[in-house]
């Protein structure tokens, strides 16, 4: 069993048998976060996509309080390192792979920005491909949409992709990706936590099922979705 709980904004927890795995916590300066750092002190690891604040404000909180294992690209891994003392830390790169206790996580790439809230450069933004038993998840995480997505993320069980537009893709290119992803189940991310990224999940969804294959599944803030 595979569990998924959208905690708001592009903020996810992903649990199995063994592992309870945050990606992005944000939740201090978001408005609709339901949850905090203190309610993860049993996670097991905290994967970052990239650097912006809304990505990477409660991770030292969470680690700190958890002993999670943060996984980050280089260069951001470094900082948590030098700037909050963080030890528990893996650095790695677009491409490489890392063995969890339940599976494996590839980090792939993403078209974005990425500097830290000091203004430090973040390195490459990025995705994960998390293979977890028998299913394929990919967190595309904030990207716009690029045709390699096939290539990284084609016929995975599921596929988490933003469709908030503005500071990634929106929901016409969301449609786009999961016609060459080919997922077999979809859920929207980064959106309506302020109103620049404010979209209608619902007309999305009712969209993917007209145009693709992919069925759609639309969480509210703290609701989950096992597989």
């Amino acid at each position: 069993m595979i569990k998924l709980t959208w905690l708001s904004h592009a903020s996810w927890l992903i649990e199995t048998k063994t592992m309870r795995i945050l990606l992005d916590p944000f939740f201090a300066d978001n408005p609709k976060a339901t949850v905090g750092a203190d309610d993860f002190a049993d996670c097991t690891h905290v994967l970052v996509s990239h650097g912006h604040f809304d990505h990477v404000g409660d991770v030292p909180a969470v680690a700190k309080k958890s002993g999670a294992q943060v996984v980050a690209i280089f260069e951001i891994a470094q900082w948590f390192q030098e700037k909050h003392q963080l030890t528990n830390v893996v650095g790695m790169n677009i491409g490489g792979q890392i063995e969890l206790p339940d599976g494996s996580l590839k980090m792939v790439p993403a078209i974005h920005s990425s500097v830290l809230p000091d203004g430090t450069y973040g390195g490459m933004p990025a995705g994960f491909v998390l293979n977890l038993g028998d299913r394929r998840i990919y967190f595309a995480c904030d990207t716009a949409y690029f045709s390699d997505m096939k290539w990284y993320g084609g016929g995975v069980d599921i596929a988490v992709l933003p469709i908030g537009d503005l500071y990634t893709m929106g929901p016409h290119d969301c449609i786009e990706a999961i016609k060459i992803i080919e997922p077999k189940i979809v859920l929207p991310t980064h959106y309506g936590t302020w109103p620049p990224i404010e979209q209608n999940a619902a007309h999305w969804a009712a969209e993917v099922r007209a145009e693709t294959d992919a069925k759609p599944v639309v969480l509210e803030v703290g609701e989950s979705f096992e597989v």
